[in-house]
C-alpha cells in the first residue's frame, strides 16, 4: 500500500508539474517575466534572455495540492505527532519557494538580474530555518543529537546542534540555487537525490519513513514534470522560486531521515557548486585579478572549456548518482 502511494504520489506530481507549467508558461511570456542574462556570463547564452523565468511557481502549487491531500491521509491514519514533521517540512520548501518569488519579482522590477540583496535573502532564510529547526523539535521530528555518517557515532551538541543545523539548511538552500545555471542542471541532479532519499525511505533502518517516502515522491515527480520543459533547449527557467524550493526540500527530506549530513555526501555536486565561486572568489582578491576557473560557478567552466549542457548535465547527473551509492554506506 504505501509503495502504491509512493508511485501514485510521484505520477501525480510529474503529471501536476508538466500541466501547470503548460499553462503557466504563456502566462509568464505574456507578463514580459523574462530571464535577464549577465553581461559577465557566457557569450551564448544572450540567446536565451527572455525566456520565461519563474517556473517554479509550478513547484508552490502542485506541492501545495498534494501535501493537503497527504497532510490529511497521514492526520487521520498516523496521527498529528507522525504528520508533523512532513508538514514542516512542506511548509520549509514553500517557504524558501516564497523567498525565491520575492526575489525574482524585485529582479523583474528592476529589470536586471539581481534582487534581493545577500543579506536580505540570508536573514529570511535564517528566520524560515530557524523556525523549521523549532516546528521540528516541538513536535519530537529532531533532537539535539547528531550523526555523523560512516563513523556511526552520535554526538549530542546540544543548543549548537540548532547553529549547525541552520548553516546546513541555508547552505544547501543557496548551493542548489546556484547549481540552477544551465538547462535542466539542477532539475536534473536534484531528481537523482530525490531517488536517493527515495530508496531510503523505504530500504534503510527496517521501516518505512512515510513523510520521507512522500518528499521524495514529490521531489522526484516535480524536478521530472519540469524537466518537460526545462531540458536543453530551456523554454522555462524555474529561477530563484523553483531552485530555492528544491534546496528546502531536500534538505528538508535530511533531517526526516534524521542523517542531515548526508545531504553533503548525496548533494556534493551542490556544494562543489558552492565552492567553485568561493574559491574564484578568493583567488581572485588574493591575487589581484587573476581567476583559478575560467568562470564560476564551475558548470560555467566545463561551458568555457567547450562541454555542452547536455554533457555537462549528463556527467553532473552521473556523478550525483555515484555520490548517492557512496551516501547510501553513510546511512
Amino acid at each position: 500500500m504505501k509503495v502504491i502511494l509512493f508511485v501514485g504520489c510521484a505520477i501525480l506530481a510529474f503529471v501536476l508539474t508538466a500541466v501547470i507549467s503548460h499553462f503557466l508558461i504563456p502566462v509568464l511570456a505574456s507578463r514580459k517575466m523574462g530571464q535577464k542574462i549577465l553581461e559577465i556570463g557566457p557569450r551564448w547564452h544572450k540567446s536565451k534572455e527572455g525566456t520565461p523565468t519563474m517556473g517554479g511557481i509550478a513547484f508552490l502549487i502542485t506541492t501545495l495540492i498534494l501535501g493537503i491531500a497527504l497532510c490529511v491521509y497521514l492526520i487521520v491514519s498516523k496521527g498529528i505527532a507522525e504528520a508533523a514533521p512532513f508538514i514542516m517540512t512542506v511548509a520549509l520548501a514553500l517557504a524558501s519557494g516564497l523567498i525565491g518569488i520575492i526575489d525574482d519579482s524585485a529582479k523583474l522590477r528592476k529589470a536586471q538580474n539581481e534582487g534581493l540583496t545577500a543579506a536580505q535573502k540570508f536573514l529570511l532564510q535564517l528566520l524560515i530555518g530557524g523556525l523549521y529547526l523549532l516546528g521540528m523539535s516541538f513536535f519530537g521530528g529532531l533532537t539535539t543529537k547528531l550523526f555523523i555518517p560512516y563513523f556511526g557515532v552520535t554526538l549530542d551538541l546540544g543548543i549548537f546542534y540548532y547553529v549547525v543545523a541552520l548553516l546546513l539548511i541555508v547552505g544547501i538552500m543557496n548551493a542548489v540555487n546556484l547549481t540552477d545555471g544551465i538547462d535542466g542542471l539542477a532539475s536534473s541532479i536534484t531528481a537523482v537525490v530525490g531517488i536517493f532519499f527515495a530508496l531510503a525511505a523505504f530500504l534503510a533502518g527496517g521501516s518505512v519513513n512515510v513523510p520521507l517516502s512522500f518528499t521524495s515522491a514529490i521531489m522526484i515527480g516535480l524536478c521530472l514534470g519540469f524537466l518537460v520543459y526545462n531540458f536543453y533547449p530551456a523554454r522555462v527557467f524555474m529561477g530563484d522560486t523553483g531552485s530555492l524550493f528544491l534546496g528546502g526540500l531536500a534538505v528538508g527530506s535530511a533531517f526526516l531521515l534524521n542523517n542531515p549530513l548526508i545531504i553533503v555526501v548525496c548533494g556534493f555536486v551542490y556544494i562543489c557548486e558552492t565552492a567553485s565561486v568561493m574559491l574564484q572568489v578568493g583567488y581572485f582578491k588574493i591575487t589581484h585579478g587573476k581567476r583559478l576557473f575560467k568562470m564560476a560557478p564551475i558548470h560555467h567552466h566545463f561551458e568555457k572549456c567547450g562541454w555542452s549542457e547536455i554533457k555537462i548535465v549528463a556527467v553532473f547527473s552521473t556523478v550525483t548518482a555515484i555520490l548517492c551509492v557512496a551516501a547510501w554506506f553513510g546511512l
